[in-house]
């Protein structure tokens, strides 16, 4: 058996759950590396070798990358922020001027303590039905008095969601489409801001050259399967990726795959992988 043969083996019986936690957003980068560094380990253990692997991924990549995009890979690190005595006219001039629909409000430690949005702006100028015969909207006067109901400690929207950099981009899509959020504050391991991400944001990953989505697809195939990208060929184009070529095993054609779908940008995978003949055994050996 060769080596690839026996790290795909290990790989079945022990990373698959790994593997597929990371396509669907569930492992991180780190999680995939240390497991495969903990296959690679008991390959070489069990042929009684104690040198390191020799994982040569393709040139230039790092054996970590899965294909999954992180928060931080897209998100804006230059917010504009306020305070909670921020005023709401203050607010709609910032998001006026900056073209942005939400800002996030800081206490002194820049923690996040709300946000406040478009659409928070537009809720305090609702004027429910009063019943009238003129059929009139009227203002509901506010609970609480003062210039303090105007400010952003009134407005926003509390307690604020948020999400930590290395989450996966499509765990900030589903927080964001099931919040019905338009502004995504990220914050670090300290839960203090150090960036947001929009809806606009979560697109750009569909903006990518198929150049790039075409290499990292390949790079991916590489360092997981061993798979040599001057045998098996990726191509791209508006998000469609092509796999070609020949591949040892037949069970390795829906793995990569499903690694190339895992790759963001990508939307779907065409597979013209064949798998090459056996080559038969020479008499006597």
């Amino acid at each position: 058996m060769t080596r690839r043969d026996d790290h795909f083996d290990a790989m079945l019986k022990h990373l698959g759950a790994t593997y597929y936690q990371t396509l669907k957003g569930e492992a991180t980068p780190s999680d995939v590396a240390a497991a495969v560094d903990s296959v690679e380990r008991e390959s070489a253990r069990q042929r009684g070798s104690a040198a390191q692997p020799d994982r040569r991924p393709a040139p230039g990549r790092h054996l970590a990358k899965t294909g999954k995009w992180r928060v931080r890979d897209v998100m804006t690190t230059e917010v504009i922020t306020v305070d909670k005595r921020t005023s709401g006219a203050a607010i709609a001039r910032l998001l006026a001027e900056h073209h942005i629909n939400a800002v996030p409000v800081l206490t002194g430690v820049r923690k996040v303590a709300g946000v406040v949005s478009e659409a928070d702006l537009l809720q305090a100028q609702q004027r429910p039905a009063a019943g009238g015969r003129d059929g009139l909207l009227h203002r509901r006067p506010r609970t609480t008095p003062g210039h303090a109901a105007h400010t952003a400690g009134h407005l926003m929207t509390s307690p604020a969601i948020t999400i930590h950099p290395d989450a996966p981009l499509a765990a900030a899509a589903r927080r964001m489409t099931d919040q019905h959020l338009t502004l995504l504050p990220v914050v670090d391991d300290a839960g203090e801001l150090i960036g947001v991400i929009s809806r606009r944001d979560l697109l750009r990953v569909y903006l990518r050259p198929d150049s790039d989505i075409a290499e990292e697809v390949s790079g991916v195939l590489a360092d997981v399967l061993f798979l040599d990208p001057a045998v098996v060929t990726v191509s791209a184009h508006d998000g469609l990726v092509t796999l070609a070529g020949q591949i040892d095993r037949p069970e390795l054609a829906p793995v990569a795959v499903r690694l190339a779908s895992g790759v963001d940008g990508v939307l779907a995978v065409a597979d013209k992988l064949t798998v090459a003949p056996a080559t038969s055994a020479h008499p006597g050996s």
